[in-house]
């Protein structure tokens, strides 16, 4: 085990649980999948592990060892992605990974074999020489990544470090992401407001939600928590909020949204109300009428009310 939250509670101003009697785990070589809503506690959750936050009550345990926020022997095995790259611009590539290294006390030979090394990881070798400025804004991720990775973490947190960039250079960091967890055994937790990215490659999800974890388990393991209800995807041409309000109030809709043009409505398994649909829809140009496989999506949306990216209650 190199990660385990015990009953984990943080509190804030006025009281305020950040963190509710939060429980985690994380193995070796596993990548775990850490979603939640704005304000769910992903980020607190994660700076405690790291030992950036004091906890007020539980425990954490890294590799073994209480994390208080002041065991450097802990620091020293973890690596930390964050959100806002931590790179310079004005730097090479190079002379950054230098700079870094050497903050985690590498020295020397060692220090210049794994700059190649890591070079080669993010796939930047054949452009050390040049600055991030430069650089696309994958790149910049690959470059951020890369830094964290020089002392070789057997754990590592990665949050959000896919924002604002592009679907290859998303790829491209998905597919690192997996084979380094599966190949050197590294540990990672994997924040995203990309559910599809984490569908991907979580090997464990955790759902939080107001502090607290309200599912986890592997995707296929939440998928089967809502396997059998009915999911219909309505294509129209000009569509309505209000007709959205009269949808919910069916009697047998366990939950419906409106996202670019497309009602997606979720019914309990055996029931038929696609004429009622219809007929609701009827004031409406109708383009296109589809059932659709439950997915990760889905059963955040059941549990928590709210679409990941925005937060907001549907």
């Amino acid at each position: 085990m190199i990660v385990k939250l015990n009953n984990v509670i943080k509190r804030f101003q006025n009281e305020r649980l950040a963190l509710d009697y939060l429980n985690m785990e994380v193995k070796k070589g596993e990548v775990v999948g850490l979603l939640g809503p704005n304000g769910a506690g992903k980020t607190t959750a994660i700076k405690s592990i790291v030992g950036l936050l004091d906890i007020d009550e539980g425990s954490i345990e890294i590799f073994g060892q209480t994390q208080n926020g002041n065991n450097k022997a802990i620091r020293k095995r973890i690596g930390l992605v964050t959100q806002e790259l931590t790179i310079y611009e004005d730097m090479t590539a190079y002379e950054n990974l230098l700079f870094f290294g050497k903050l985690y006390g590498l020295r020397g030979d060692h220090l210049k074999q794994r700059i190649k090394e890591v070079a080669t990881l993010i796939g930047l070798e054949s452009r050390l020489n040049e600055a991030p400025k430069r650089y696309s804004g994958g790149m910049k991720r690959r470059l951020n990544i890369g830094c964290a990775l020089l002392h070789e973490p057997e754990l590592i947190i990665m949050d959000e470090p896919t924002v604002g960039i592009d679907p290859q250079s998303r790829n491209y960091i998905l597919d690192f992401v997996k084979d380094l967890a599966h190949k050197t055994d590294t540990a990672i937790i994997y924040t995203s407001h990309y559910i599809e990215e984490v569908e991907a490659i979580a090997d464990t999800i955790y759902i939080i939600d107001q502090g607290h974890i309200i599912a986890e388990g592997t995707l296929e393991t939440l998928i089967a928590k809502i396997k059998g209800d009915n999911h219909i995807l309505i294509d129209v041409k000009n569509p309505d909020e209000t007709v959205l309000t009269n949808i919910k109030n069916m009697a047998d809709v366990k939950e419906a949204t409106l996202k670019q043009g497309t009602y997606q409505i979720t019914t309990p398994p055996g029931v038929n109300i696609l004429n009622e649909l219809l007929s609701l829809l009827s004031p409406l140009v109708v383009n296109n009428v589809t059932n659709k496989q439950p997915n990760l999506e889905d059963v955040f949306l059941m549990l928590t009310g709210k679409t990941l990216r925005d937060g907001e209650v549907n």
